[in-house]
C-alpha cells in the first residue's frame, strides 16, 4: 500500500489551539478563486510526481442525507459539463483524466453536491474532506509536489494515515452479485418471495426495478457497474392501504409503480403526505419503507463484481439474515464433518440440526443404514451429533446432512459372505417372493428370496411355501450396495425336514 500521506490545507498550523483545532480567520468554504486554484495546482503536482495520467472514481455519491460542508448545493451536483444529466459515467470504477479529476476536486471544494475518492490502486489517492482539507496519498515521497504546494501558499503536512482510509478489517463479507446470486434471485422471484430490485448506483441515489421471471436478464444488462443491489418483496396492490399505514411522523421512503409501469420513489415526512397521495393516485402498487436502519428488512443484498469476477466496490450494508446465511454457507463443502444440535424433529420426518446458527436438515434415509420407523428412534431434540455435509444449496439456502455416513454400513459385511449359507426369519410376503431378516436383531438387514428361488418346483404364491415368522435357511446370492439389495435363495439350502 502507498506509504506517503499528506494533508493539504490553507490553514497555518500556527493558528491551532492545544487540541489541534483551527482558531484562525480563514473561511472554511471555497473562495472560488486563487486559493481554490492553488488547491487544484497542488493536487496536479502530486499526480505528476506520482506519474499518473488517469484516475479512477471510487465510492461516488451525491447530496442526500449527508453534506460535507456549508455551501448550498448547486443544480447538477457540480457535475454539469463533466457527465450527462443522468450521471452516466459517474460510478465506482469509472476512469477519468487528471483534468476531469481536478474538476471533480473543484466541485468537492465548493460543496456542490457530489463527492468521491479519486485513486490509482495502490499508487495514488486524493480525497476532499471537511472544511477544505485535502488528503493526498502516494507511493512516492513527491518532494517536488510538496515544495510546489508550499510555494502556492498552502500547508502540506505529512500524516501516518488519511482519516478517510476505509478499514475493512473485521467487516462482514459483502456478497457478490455472481451467478449464485442471480440463481438465488431467479428462484426467489419464481416462488414469489421477491420481486423488487433496488439498484444503488451512487451513495444516496438508487433506481428500482420490478422483476418478473421474464425480465431479469434485461434488468441485469442495464445495471450500472459495481452497483449495490438490494432485493425486496413485491409491492402491494393495496395502494390505499399502504398510504393509510404511513407513520404519524416521517421520514419514510415510498416506492410505487405508476399507471405506465414506471417505478418511482420518494422520501417524505408527514408534511409531504398530501402531495405524495396526489402523486400516487392511480398507481398499480406501492410499499412504504422506514428509513431507520433497524426497521428496513430487505431479503438479501449484493454488489456487482467486475467482469473478471473480482468484487472491488466497497459498499457495506447491514447484512440481512440471508446475507449472513450466505457467508456461512460459503465456508461449507460437501464431505465436511460438522457438529450441531438437533433442534426439531418435524412431523413429516425431517430432522433439523443447528450447525452454528444455521439450520441444516437430515432426511430419514440419511439417519441410519438400517430401517427407521421415525427419526426419534435415532436422535432426540437437544442431542449433539456429528454428521457429514452431503450438499450445500446456495440457491435455496439449504444444507443436507448425513448421520449414517459416519457409521459403518452393516451391509458391507455380507459382501464377503456371498455364496455362504445362513439362517433367517421371514418378515414379509409379496407377490415377487419372501423377505427374510438375516441379522438377529429387530432392525436387522433383510434380503429377498425371489419366488423362483423359494422352491424347486413351480409355485403360484410364496405363502404356499413359507409363512411370516418361519425360520428358514438361505444362501446369499448377491449384495448390491448401490441399490441396497440382498438376493437370497432357498434352493441349494433346503435341508431335510424343512418344508
Amino acid at each position: 500500500m502507498p506509504a506517503f500521506v499528506y494533508r493539504i490545507t490553507k490553514y497555518d498550523p500556527a493558528d491551532r489551539d492545544g487540541h489541534g483545532c483551527y482558531i484562525g480567520g480563514e473561511d472554511a468554504t471555497s473562495d472560488h478563486g486563487p486559493v481554490e486554484a492553488a488547491y487544484l495546482d497542488a493536487v496536479a503536482a502530486f499526480a505528476q510526481d506520482t506519474g499518473v495520467e488517469r484516475l479512477e472514481i471510487r465510492e461516488p455519491g451525491i447530496l442526500g442525507l449527508v453534506h460535507l460542508g456549508w455551501e448550498p448545493a448547486i443544480d447538477g451536483y457540480g457535475l454539469a459539463g463533466l457527465f450527462p444529466p443522468d450521471l452516466r459515467g459517474f460510478h465506482d470504477g469509472a476512469e477519468v483524466t487528471v483534468p476531469v479529476g481536478l474538476e471533480l476536486v473543484r466541485g468537492m471544494l465548493r460543496d456542490a453536491g457530489a463527492w468521491c475518492r479519486l485513486a490509482v490502486e495502490d499508487k495514488f489517492t486524493v480525497q476532499v474532506g471537511w472544511d477544505q482539507y485535502v488528503y493526498v496519498t502516494s507511493d512516492r515521497t513527491c518532494e517536488r509536489a510538496v515544495a510546489r504546494t508550499r510555494d502556492l501558499g498552502l500547508f502540506p503536512e505529512r500524516l501516518e494515515a488519511s482519516p478517510y482510509d476505509t478499514d475493512l478489517d473485521g467487516a462482514d463479507v459483502q456478497r457478490p452479485a455472481d451467478e449464485d446470486f442471480w440463481a438465488r434471485l431467479r428462484w426467489s422471484v419464481a416462488v414469489r418471495r421477491a420481486a423488487l430490485l433496488e439498484e444503488g448506483y451512487l451513495h444516496n441515489a438508487s433506481r428500482w426495478h420490478r422483476l418478473t421471471e421474464g425480465n431479469i436478464d434485461a434488468v441485469r444488462a442495464r445495471l450500472v457497474p459495481r452497483a449495490q443491489l438490494t432485493v425486496w418483496p413485491d409491492l402491494s396492490s393495496d395502494v390505499s392501504g399502504v398510504l393509510a399505514s404511513l407513520p404519524e411522523q416521517g421520514p419514510v421512503e415510498v416506492v410505487w409503480e405508476d399507471e405506465e409501469g414506471t417505478i418511482c420513489s420518494a422520501i417524505v415526512d408527514e408534511c409531504g403526505y398530501e402531495d405524495l397521495t396526489a402523486r400516487v393516485t392511480g398507481a398499480r402498487a406501492a410499499m412504504a419503507l422506514s428509513l431507520a436502519l433497524g426497521e428496513r428488512h430487505p431479503l438479501f443484498t449484493a454488489v456487482l463484481p467486475d467482469s473478471d469476477g473480482v468484487l472491488r466496490a466497497r459498499w457495506r450494508t447491514e447484512p440481512t439474515p440471508s446475507d449472513r446465511d450466505w457467508a456461512f454457507l460459503k465456508t461449507l463443502r460437501p464431505g465436511q464433518i460438522c457438529t450441531g444440535t438437533v433442534s426439531e424433529i418435524a412431523r413429516f420426518g425431517v430432522t433439523f440440526v443447528d450447525i452454528g446458527g444455521f439450520t441444516a436438515m437430515i432426511n430419514v434415509p440419511q439417519l441410519s443404514w438400517r430401517h427407521v420407523n421415525h427419526p426419534s428412534d435415532v436422535v432426540s431434540v437437544g442431542q449433539e451429533i456429528s454428521a457429514e455435509i452431503l450438499d450445500v444449496d446456495l440457491v435455496r439456502e439449504r444444507v443436507s446432512l448425513s448421520l449414517k455416513s459416519l457409521q459403518e454400513d452393516p451391509m458391507r459385511q455380507f459382501v464377503q459372505r456371498v455364496g455362504q449359507v445362513t439362517s433367517g426369519v421371514v418378515t414379509k410376503l409379496a407377490p415377487i417372493g419372501a423377505f427374510v431378516r438375516i441379522e438377529d436383531r429387530e432392525d436387522g438387514l433383510e434380503g429377498l428370496v425371489h419366488r423362483t428361488e423359494l422352491s424347486e418346483g413351480h409355485i403360484d404364491r410364496p405363502e404356499d411355501v413359507v409363512q411370516v415368522g418361519d425360520s428358514v435357511t438361505v444362501k446369499i446370492l448377491d449384495v448390491d450396495l448401490r441399490r441396497r439389495r440382498i438376493a437370497l435363495s432357498r434352493l441349494p439350502a433346503i435341508v431335510p425336514g424343512e418344508s
